[in-house]
């Protein structure tokens, strides 16, 4: 049971990668030296800022946000790592999660997930979780990526 959990989890990380994947390329293009400035100095609200304008192009008013908070990996060699704490809330599912940024790849860390409603398993709630991002993004015309059904790689 143990290792179906962890798949699941593995699975659900996958899946909310995927749907944040233009939001933390745009997050990308802000000079890593900034972030780690509003990081270490707590301006949370410039972080926020640059947040909101990141994710206010793929998903529905207040389904993504930024939690105020976050932490920088940065050592004497080597690229920094900026993990920023954030919630993607649906009337189906609620996830805590650090979207993680470094120099040449992005990814999430999910720390809390939650359903609404009792599910069958943990397959079904990975299949909730890949609806409701689906469900939260604006469609853009042509998105294919919305229409192949679920389990379908974006391109």
């Amino acid at each position: 049971m143990l290792k179906q959990v962890r798949q699941d989890h593995a699975a659900q990380e996958r899946i909310l990668a995927r749907g944040l994947r233009e939001v933390a390329a745009e997050l990308r293009l802000v000079d890593a030296a900034d972030l780690v400035a509003f990081i270490c100095t707590g301006k949370f609200g410039n972080l926020r800022s640059l947040v909101n304008a990141a994710t206010e192009m793929y998903f529905m008013p207040g389904m993504m946000s930024f939690r105020n908070s976050g932490n920088v990996t940065l050592g004497w060699t080597g690229e920094p790592s900026i993990a920023l704490d954030m919630t993607f809330r649906h009337p189906a599912v609620e996830v805590h999660f650090q979207l993680v940024l470094e120099s040449r790849q992005a990814g999430v860390e999910i720390e809390y997930i939650s359903f609404s409603h009792k599910s069958t398993g943990p397959r079904e709630n990975t299949q909730r979780l890949e609806a409701a991002i689906a469900n939260a993004r604006f469609r853009m015309p042509g998105d294919v990526r919305l229409h192949a059904g679920p389990g379908a790689e974006a391109n």
